[in-house]
């Protein structure tokens, strides 16, 4: 297969696409491989999703390949069900990565001996100042920090030092191996950074092979390294550890060489409304603020598989927002549009009706059940036709209905006012039968016979549409309005942010649904029309119960 050396035609370029063209161009690299490197400590969000679609979507674009590799470097966080996860939403998500899913925990051996030369290269110490003496000789953004005592022992002492730490000599937190750096750099992470913390912990991949674990900074690069990466991608919280992905790869004999990996950094997604912190996603499941990870008002993956969202939408959405090296806060209307705009041309429509009330035709015939026709996509004749059915007792919304219209641009029902019953026929409002707090349980009208498919003969005008179902074939289902999850658009700056959580964000209501939607697949999005997109909730065993996807139009931006 023949390398590209230049960015595709019809992909918009971004810096990080520049230089891959400037390293393909010059001979740096011969083949472009990325990688994907989760951390198995919560599921997938968004912000991921953005990730996913730039590192395996230039694999793709360059013909390269893309590596799907677990950061498994700390055992007490990760758990075999998120590993799962992230496999089961990048391959959702439409992705496939190069070979076998990696670990970084299979390069533990290496990454041990990597450690071992950098000690014997005076490179590297083991250090015994605990976690507060670390931070007071770390110093500060404007004060140099002071060398450790332990800074100057000797390589052979460091090197059984390093021994006896992996053997299980020392407890957690007693000692750590550092890199031999510069106490006074301006960056604190060139300041004599952890390489090796001592944990007792059973790792779900190494089982208790390891009592010593590396840190994410050492464990990163030296993975890109020994996989062949070419290009790494990072957000920019890790702009200044490219210094020390740098040093290290430049002080092994195996790795300082021009062909080696070479990390980028790009603007991480921060989306309104919501939070891209795996910490505080995971207090949100333990406080059972959230039905759990695939809720779907959580920004995870799987919350918004859940919730009907296309892998189509969230890779458009990727693409609408682009690659930068600015920081910026992302309107949630982006998304929504995205998610708006390809449910538009796929969804098949249907009829639901989530505030139901009676609705009497009194000159149809009680004993008569009519089957009608109607287009599972009025733009697409290509999906089809469903039957629906109509008869005396129908169910419509209340929202649609008020006695007394407010106004002459009043479209929906009103006493002594016609509407036509999306599909089927005008009718027109004579009473209403109300309850105790004046809301109406049975409204009575009459239907014109002739206005099946075509206006009344007489030319009258009736400008109003509104949906329905028959209620002897209705079925009962459960809607699930979701909205966003946070009344703030930035909820990460509020001093408690479960205390700005939308008190709206679910609300369930009970209402029919047409007779064809018994036997709906799961995830699979409906419009139900005029009310918004819907898709059957995929952990719903036997009942009929439908998550909104999303509305219509923004609501949010008329607000």
């Amino acid at each position: 297969m023949t390398q590209n050396t230049e960015t595709p035609l019809d992909k918009p370029t971004n810096f990080i696409r520049n230089i891959i063209d400037a390293d393909l161009a010059n001979q740096r690299v011969k083949k472009v491989q990325t990688r994907f490197p989760p951390e198995p400590n919560g599921y997938l969000h968004i912000g991921h999703a953005k990730s996913i679609c730039l590192n395996f979507g230039l694999a793709e674009d360059y013909q390269g390949l893309c590596n799907l590799r677990f950061d498994d470097t700390n055992p007490t966080k990760e758990e075999v069900e998120y590993v799962e996860a992230i496999k089961q939403d990048v391959a959702w998500l439409g992705f496939e990565w190069a070979g076998e899913p990696r670990y970084s925990s299979n390069y533990f051996d290496r990454f041990y001996q990597y450690a071992v030369e950098l000690i014997e290269k005076d490179l590297a110490y083991v250090c015994f100042l605990n976690a507060e003496e670390t931070r007071a000789y770390r110093g500060t953004l404007t004060e140099p920090g002071k060398d450790s005592p332990y800074r100057n022992t000797s390589v052979a002492e460091n090197l059984a030092l390093f021994a006896r730490m992996k053997a299980g000599e020392f407890k957690e937190g007693e000692c750590v191996l550092r890199a031999k750096i510069d106490m006074a750099s301006a960056f604190m992470c060139m300041r004599d950074p952890t390489l090796y913390r001592i944990r007792f912990a059973y790792h779900h991949q190494t089982g208790n092979d390891w009592c010593i674990y590396p840190m994410y900074d050492f464990a990163h690069c030296l993975s890109d390294a020994i996989e062949g990466v070419t290009h790494s991608l990072c957000t920019l919280e890790f702009q200044d550890n490219r210094r020390l992905y740098d040093w290290v790869l430049e002080h092994l004999n195996d790795f300082n060489r021009p062909d080696r990996p070479y990390q980028y950094e790009f603007s991480r997604l921060n989306l309104e409304y919501t939070m891209m912190s795996k910490r505080k996603l995971h207090q949100l499941v333990q406080d059972e603020l959230v039905s759990g990870w695939d809720d779907p008002r959580m920004p995870t993956i799987s919350g918004m598989r859940r919730r009907g969202v296309t892998p189509a939408a969230i890779r458009d959405f990727a693409d609408r927002i682009g690659i930068s090296k600015v920081d910026s806060m992302t309107e949630m209307g982006i998304l929504e549009a995205a998610i708006r705009d390809d449910l538009n041309g796929v969804a098949p429509r249907t009829m639901g009706v989530i505030e139901p009330v009676e609705l009497i035709i009194e000159n149809y015939p009680e004993d008569k059940l009519e089957t009608l026709s109607a287009p599972l996509h009025p733009q697409n004749e290509a999906m089809g036709q469903r039957e629906i059915y109509f008869g005396r007792r129908l169910y419509m919304d209340r929202a649609d209905f008020v006695e007394e219209a407010p106004n002459k641009k009043w479209k929906r029902l009103a006493l002594e006012k016609e509407v036509r019953l999306r599909n089927a026929y005008v009718i027109k409002a004579h009473r209403v039968e109300t309850d105790s707090e004046g809301l109406a349980v049975k409204i009575y009208a009459t239907y014109d016979p002739e206005t099946l498919g075509k206006n009344p003969a007489d030319g009258r005008k009736v400008k109003g549409v509104i949906h329905f179902v028959e209620a002897t074939t209705a079925l009962a289902a459960e809607f699930r309005i979701y909205d966003r999850l946070f009344s703030v658009p930035n909820p990460a700056k509020a001093e408690d942010f479960e205390a700005v959580i939308n008190p709206q964000s679910l609300v369930i209501k009970q209402g029919f649904v047409e007779a064809n939607m018994a036997e709906v697949e799961p995830e699979v999005a409906y419009q139900f029309e005029r009310e918004g997109y819907f898709c059957r909730d995929n952990q719903a065993k036997q009942a009929l119960v439908f998550n909104k996807t999303v509305g219509l139009r923004d609501t949010w931006s008329q607000a």
